[in-house]
């Protein structure tokens, strides 16, 4: 991969198309109806910046307006299906994570670590009731999800003081754990026993485990997690009934990868 910063300074970077991404990536599902203004101050840029990258998607049926704001159109779903189509390893996870929640009867989920952040590539949802609901191309802090501390856990000690003083530490529900220390010493047991929990640190209600699909290289690929519902599972129900399953699943799931990859190099 590029060294950022290098590609930046060379002549090889496109600005415009930096910007233009900032824009796309300003909406969400909490932000589906943006003004320029309210895109500028999201992304940084400045207004006239804004205008022409909302002006040129909206060209290009990225973007759609009404009455001065803007909100995506369809076509910008072709950008995340071309990722999800082209990739197999999501088909094989998407595979195992069906067969593993109508095993278990909950919401399986398999997400990927970018920026700071936790980003949902597969999930395999069950008939309970969560009060959260998450889709494919979601994101979340990898500070407080399951999933994110799993992945953060095989960051070097360089990566981890870089990760901390990058990326901010917001409470998303009163039980988030945002110091410092306290989060490190969280993210080197789960080091160490290879799972993670989460204890309503995301919403109130739901709780979770996860376990990292692991590439051939040693490499986190990926993280899977199984979420329920306070109500109905225990934090000892989901440690000592569901964590072996996940790491029986997550481990299928690492085989078929590398038998995967296997294949390709004799291709």
């Amino acid at each position: 991969m590029a060294n950022v910063e290098d590609t930046r300074k060379s002549g090889e970077f496109i600005q415009s198309l930096d910007r233009g991404l900032s824009v796309i990536r300003a909406f969400s599902n909490d932000r589906d109806m943006l003004s320029l203004a309210d895109v500028a101050r999201i992304t940084n840029l400045s207004r006239a910046a804004v205008r022409r990258s909302l002006l040129t998607l909206e060209v290009l049926g990225y973007v759609g307006s009404r009455r001065n704001r803007f909100y995506l159109r369809p076509r910008v779903l072709d950008l995340g299906y071309a990722f999800l189509s082209s990739s197999s390893a999501i088909d094989v996870t998407q595979d195992h994570l069906r067969r593993l929640s109508a095993r278990i009867g909950e919401s399986v989920s398999a997400c990927e670590y970018d920026d700071g952040d936790v980003v949902y590539v597969a999930r395999a949802a069950a008939e309970t009731i969560l009060p959260i609901r998450l889709g494919i191309g979601r994101r979340l802090p990898a500070f407080c999800t399951s999933t994110g501390r799993v992945l953060i856990s095989e960051f070097s000690a360089d990566q981890l003081d870089e990760f901390f003083e990058k990326y901010p530490r917001e409470k998303l529900s009163p039980a988030t754990i945002i110091d410092e220390k306290e989060l490190r010493d969280r993210i080197a047991q789960v080091r160490e026993q290879g799972w993670s929990l989460n204890n309503q640190e995301v919403d109130m209600g739901a709780r979770s485990v996860a376990a990292p699909v692991i590439g051939a290289d040693g490499q986190y690929l990926s993280a899977v997690n199984i979420s329920v519902s306070t109500s109905r599972v225990s934090v000892d129900q989901l440690c000592d009934e569901f964590v072996p399953i996940l790491l029986d699943a997550t481990a299928k799931i690492s085989a078929d990868l590398a038998l995967i990859n296997r294949r390709k190099t004799y291709e």
